[in-house]
């Protein structure tokens, strides 16, 4: 074993124990803010360097860096309806019950999309590094995944696989520290044999306005505080997502820097899996570990997204529809997306749901905030990031 990997598996390690330490797993601001956290910091994470590097090169950082603000926005639209909701003392004007209603059907809907994403990144990984990788082989194991769902979700639902989201989150940010590390120690030594990497963009203008629009879902996540109405207050809601903002901004913006300098943009087709490839030069482990990162991320996301979906839907119909029926959808929708479309173009497609319903959220916060005389920079704010979220929605293209 090289030192790098001693190094790599030591971080690794540390951060797993300062995770499951009893003062900080246990503290309620911090279990609040797993959950947007862990969508965050999902499969984007594995999936977004490779694309940045390759689209902006030497401006990767500036990209990231504009697509965690444009979340962080959107975020303070949301918290800004968790907190005029925990105000409410009567009940809400019709049109904002409504817009908050339709904003809801539009996440169960991207839902549908982001499950397909997730699953499809799990599929590409689990076979990356046995002798079937390939498109057919990762498709197969998505298929087979979207009919072990749907028969957990419509005779068993997903109660017994919860705990695994919390285990997953602990996991995935363990070996996303060492593989910080072992990118800090390459990095280090790129620098100090003068090799850093200043590679132009190949993607500029307009086009890559409209790829960042496409992205969105990568930083995506931190809407999930809004729907933990049953376990925290508004106040720590609020706060947690602050908390995994910033956090996840800082991880992000870590990762790309040291991603970015360090290595050549990868040349000719971009692989959903690139960052595997990339990892392999810099130590023995890490490939390992961001496969077991990324299979254990996707399939807790997909089964937290599949199970919101459902209990959306089945909130939203007035307990019309139960919530295996949306499953159903759900996996008929993925499936199509599966042998239909490649993981870049349901990048695409996750980033316009996602848009959309951020528009719809900002357009709710303008209306709330006119009511209640929140001023008029405010409004116009909200009304701005509607109008973006909206643009987002129909102009996101996706990696060529």
């Amino acid at each position: 074993m090289t030192s790098i990997d001693i190094f790599v598996l030591a971080a690794t390690l540390i951060v797993g124990a300062i995770l499951v330490w009893p003062r900080l797993s246990g503290a309620r601001l911090w279990q609040a803010t797993t959950t947007p956290l862990a969508s965050i910091i999902g499969s984007g994470f594995l999936v977004l360097g490779p694309i940045l590097d390759v689209s902006f090169g030497r401006y990767a950082p500036l990209a990231m860096a504009g697509l965690c603000a444009v979340a962080y926005a959107f975020g303070w639209a949301v918290r800004y309806n968790i907190a005029s909701i925990e105000r409410q003392t009567g009940s809400r004007p019709m049109l904002e019950e409504r817009m908050d209603d339709l904003a809801s059907w539009v996440l169960a809907f991207a839902y549908f999309i982001s499950v397909a994403y997730y699953l499809n990144l799990f599929g590409a990984f689990a076979v990356d590094l046995t002798p079937f990788a390939g498109d057919l082989a990762a498709r197969l194991v998505t298929s087979s995944v979207f009919l072990l769902v749907l028969a957990v979700g419509w005779f068993r639902g997903f109660k017994a696989l919860e705990g695994l989201e919390r285990v997953s989150v602990g996991l995935k940010l363990a070996i996303i520290a060492g593989l910080l590390a072992g990118l800090a120690w390459y990095g280090a030594g790129q620098v100090s044999s003068g090799d850093i990497v200043l590679a132009p963009a190949t993607v500029t203008g307009w086009q890559a306005i409209t790829l960042g629009f496409g992205l969105i879902v990568t930083v995506q996540g931190f809407e999930t505080s809004r729907y933990l109405g049953n376990i925290y207050d508004a106040q720590t809601r609020i706060r947690s997502m602050r908390v995994a903002q910033w956090l996840s901004t800082a991880i992000y913006l870590l990762y790309i820097v040291l991603l970015t300098y360090a290595f050549p943009p990868v040349a000719g087709k971009l692989e959903e899996t690139e960052i595997i490839d990339m990892m392999r030069i810099v130590a023995v482990s890490l490939p390992i570990l961001l496969v077991v990162a990324a299979l254990s991320a996707q399939f807790s996301a997909a089964i937290a997204d599949t199970g919101g979906s459902g209990g959306l839907i089945s909130e939203l119909s007035g307990r019309r529809l139960e919530p295996r029926h949306a499953y159903l959808v759900l996996v008929a929708v993925g499936l199509g997306l599966t042998w239909l479309a490649d993981i870049f173009e349901i990048i695409a497609y996750a980033s316009r749901a996602f848009a959309a319903y951020y528009g719809v959220q900002a357009a709710l916060a303008a209306f709330t905030a006119r009511r209640r005389e929140g001023g008029t920079m405010r409004i116009a704010a909200f009304a701005g990031l509607a109008v973006l979220g909206i643009a987002m929605a129909i102009l996101g293209t996706p990696v060529e």
